[in-house]
């Protein structure tokens, strides 16, 4: 529906986004993962149609979107930021506001939002005003505020960044009873791994400004020292094995399914053999797979697995595990 191709971004001279296409599907979940500074937020701005990208093109279903798009295809994206403001009034004015201005008659405008505010949860808040709300309550708010509009794309950051386990389950269940009654597409940009995988039908990881071919939990800046062929990179206090010509300041990605999870050391050709404890554990959308986090000599690594393995080593927050990779798995970058 919405697709960005050949596009380079720049703020003050500087590139933040370099992408050769990133499209958002027609409907579905995509979540898009990354640290702090990694694009999310500008990605989301340009495809909300709010700036243009310095360099490349923005297509709305096949067709070239103006440097200026049209109001009227600008009310078919919303985008809600992190950091959401909310109009003066209560609750009910801020749901009730984008609706009456496009000429929606009272009868109908109720029956939106007192859809989106049943789904949400909404009920006991829609006296309030803004100072009476949590940052999470405000979240919340600005979401049900941009369903209410029945945008074809809904553009999300971090929308549960500062809400509890309950707010942000009762957020994604919301968004999936919204995609089962009408087409919607939705992108979410979200540093909160165990819900990206959760929750989304796709996963995307951007790193520098650029599509990542892992998730960035495995994600390291390192310094690699001269020579060709087998090196070792320090992560921390951990030495990683890698295979590479390269040499100084790189970013080193380990695919989590390129980890092979034990409880003990085995033997394997794998030159990349680190003992640790479980941290966490998540069941993958669907029941597909489980991602085990560990903690490895004091660094993080994240290791997927089939439900079946999971269950086979009995793996629990705690516990012993040792994750193996090959030198040739760590992708240099």
């Amino acid at each position: 529906m919405v697709e960005l191709r050949g596009v380079r971004h720049r703020y003050e001279g500087r590139v933040v986004l370099d992408l050769e296409q990133f499209a958002v599907p027609r409907t579905g979940i995509l979540g898009v993962v990354g640290h702090n500074g990694a694009g999310k937020s500008t990605l989301l701005r340009l495809l909300a149609l709010l700036e243009a990208p310095t360099e490349g093109q923005v297509f709305w279903d096949g067709v070239v979107v103006p440097r200026r798009p049209p109001a009227a295809l600008r009310r078919r994206v919303t985008l809600v930021e992190q950091r959401p403001i909310l109009f003066r009034g209560t609750v009910r004015e801020n749901l009730v506001y984008g609706l009456a201005i496009r000429g929606i008659g009272r009868t109908a405008v109720n029956g939106m939002i007192g859809h989106v505010v049943e789904e949400l949860g909404l009920q006991t808040l829609l006296g309030r005003r803004r100072h009476e709300l949590s940052d999470g309550e405000v979240q919340r708010v600005a979401v049900a505020r941009a369903l209410a509009l029945r945008p074809d794309v809904l553009l999300l950051d971090e929308p549960a960044s500062s809400a509890d386990r309950a707010a942000a389950g009762a957020l994604y269940r919301a968004l999936a009873a919204e995609r089962a009654a009408r087409p919607l597409a939705v992108c979410i940009a979200s540093h909160q791994l165990e819900d990206a995988y959760r929750w989304a039908d796709d996963i995307r990881a951007l790193a520098e400004g650029r599509l990542s071919p892992v998730t960035p939990e495995n994600l390291f800046r390192v310094d690699l020292p001269a020579g060709d062929g087998v090196k070792q990179a320090r992560v921390g206090n951990v030495a990683i094995v890698v295979l590479t010509d390269r040499t100084g300041p790189a970013v080193l990605a380990i695919p989590p399914t390129d980890i092979f999870v034990s409880r003990e050391r085995l033997p394997a050709s794998a030159r990349n053999v680190l003992s640790g404890r479980v941290t966490g554990m998540a069941i993958e959308r669907f029941g597909a797979g489980v991602h085990v986090r560990a903690d490895v000599g004091g660094v993080e690594l994240v290791a997927a697995i089939t439900a079946e393995a999971a269950r086979d080593l009995a793996l629990a927050p705690g516990g012993a595990v040792v994750f193996s990779f090959k030198a040739t798995a760590v992708r240099v970058f």
